[in-house]
């Protein structure tokens, strides 16, 4: 017989009777360490007088707990000895308890923390969305193919690089450079779980509270929160249409220094317009002169259909300012969470070791799935056929807005990116309009979710990357019946 010791004390005394009787609190014992794993099955338990003589009591109340214990079907007895049973009793569910809050103190972020639209949506319901890939075209034969090869790589199982898995910081390197003009080599490279995480590990490490942090008004929400998140007060600057306003921010520097700008320069979220260049070397030399951190968040860079993309700030930037953000996510998919970021190397090095002290690394083996299809020109080829489709539902939904809805909005079509700015009629309610149009079953964003103050803003964004033409159309046409005064 293997040792094993009771695990609890007995509740004797006057006061045991108003608990459990002894004989229930021994059988509950030994239940407990079944169920724990220290007892397991063909264990045998001691004799009735051992237990009994440790535990102080008299024998018939140990034999009325493993007669009990028997009859539940968690012992077994034979040859005088009893045994845990080999075949033991399904253990019922415990009952849900009415969730009533932590027990201790916490300050929960209010709604302005709140990550937006993160919810299902009814399969009847149409979703414009803000520009999200269309999962049905997720090449998941190459991404199974090369995820089955990155396993059997048995150390990609293990820890590793906590700044990403080495191939595919060397692959995106020479993604950035090839592509995207900048300098950078592997060691200026870190891999993250979605550009969110990114930001998240920048904002975290490089904010203090307190600290201003200048964002595009309108702009987007989830890096508001991101933000806000690690202390920062933030300074909304307004967008026309060449982009961010500089001017205001050489305002704002008069009153006091400005740790951080971000921004989405080159299809600015939400109303997809392109920073001048004028304003991008302002914005640089600004941020030169006052030792501002530029967040460069340039997350659908693949997406620009006509002329070559605008190159990204940081391809312009000898000194080291811009912190660039990227992402993999819009050319495969966002469960998927590949993010990046590019910067100077002692920042990299700084971030890949404050990691290690939270989620510690990402998915290695993800990240050498991603590293193969990029050295393999893959995922290159698989972003030009995406660029096709996109175009034509650019077009798709274009044409829809003009033949339907001709009057009530106004857009101009972008050179890139994955969704429409419309300049809704100030006649309309904008809100209402929404509303009425989730009961004609399609989903809408406003204005009024890209304000920094929620103010209502006589805009919608339709992202046309997720529904394919025919559904672009039926979603229009939807919209439209929901128009009010119709």
């Amino acid at each position: 017989m293997r040792p094993w010791t009771f695990p609890v004390a007995l509740q004797t005394g006057p006061e045991a009777g108003t608990r459990h009787p002894l004989f229930q609190q021994i059988a509950q014992a030994i239940r407990g360490d079944v169920r724990r794993g220290r007892l397991r099955p063909g264990d045998a338990l001691p004799g009735s007088r051992s237990l009994a003589q440790t535990l102080g009591v008299h024998r018939n109340t140990v034999l009325a707990a493993y007669r009990e214990l028997e009859a539940e079907g968690w012992t077994a007895s034979a040859q005088r000895t009893t045994r845990v049973a080999s075949d033991l009793p399904e253990t019922p569910a415990r009952k849900a308890r009415r969730e009533q809050g932590p027990g201790f103190d916490l300050e929960l972020p209010g709604s302005a923390l709140a990550r937006p639209g993160l919810r299902e949506t009814p399969p009847h319901l149409l979703l414009f969305g803000g520009g999200l890939p269309d999962l049905r075209l997720v090449p998941t034969d190459l991404l199974a193919r090369a995820y089955r090869r990155a396993l059997q790589a048995p150390s990609l199982l293990g820890y590793g690089d906590t700044r990403g898995e080495p191939r595919l910081r060397t692959a995106l390197a020479r993604l950035l450079s090839e592509m995207r003009g900048l300098a950078v080599t592997a060691e200026q490279v870190l891999v993250t779980s979605g550009s969110q995480g990114a930001l998240d590990l920048v904002a975290r490490n490089l904010l203090k509270p307190g600290d201003r942090v200048a964002v595009e008004d309108p702009g987007y929400p989830a890096a508001w929160a991101t933000l806000q998140a690690s202390g920062a007060a933030l300074l909304p600057l307004p967008v026309d249409g060449a982009g961010l306003q500089v001017e205001p921010l050489e305002a704002a520097l008069e009153e006091g220094p400005v740790r951080a700008v971000y921004l989405t320069p080159h299809h600015q979220f939400p109303t997809t317009v392109t920073m001048s260049a004028a304003r991008r070397l302002r914005l640089l030399d600004l941020a030169r002169r006052h030792r501002i951190a530029i967040l460069e968040d340039d997350y659908d860079n693949e997406f620009h259909f006509e002329g070559r993309p605008v190159l990204p700030l940081a391809s312009e930037d000898p000194g080291g300012v811009v912190i660039y953000l990227g992402t993999l996510s819009k050319i495969l998919a966002p469960g998927l969470r590949l993010g990046f970021m590019a910067g100077p190397q002692p920042l990299i090095e700084a971030l890949g070791a404050r990691r290690a002290a939270s989620e510690g690394q990402g998915d290695h083996a993800i990240q050498r799935m991603a590293a193969e299809l990029l050295e393999e020109g893959l995922l290159q080829r698989h972003a030009r056929k995406m660029r096709r489709i996109y175009l034509a539902r650019r077009g798709a939904l274009a044409s829809a807005l003009s033949e339907h809805l001709h009057g009530a909005v106004r857009f101009e079509v972008p050179p890139g990116g994955m969704s429409l700015w419309l300049q809704v009629d100030l006649q309309i309610d904008v809100d209402r309009w929404a509303q009425r149009a989730e009961k004609e079953g399609v989903a809408i964003y406003t204005g009024r979710r890209f304000d920094f103050l929620g103010r209502p803003r006589p805009n919608l964004r339709l992202g046309f990357s997720s529904l394919n033409e025919q559904e672009l159309d039926r979603a229009v046409r939807r919209l439209a019946r929901a128009l009010p005064g119709r």
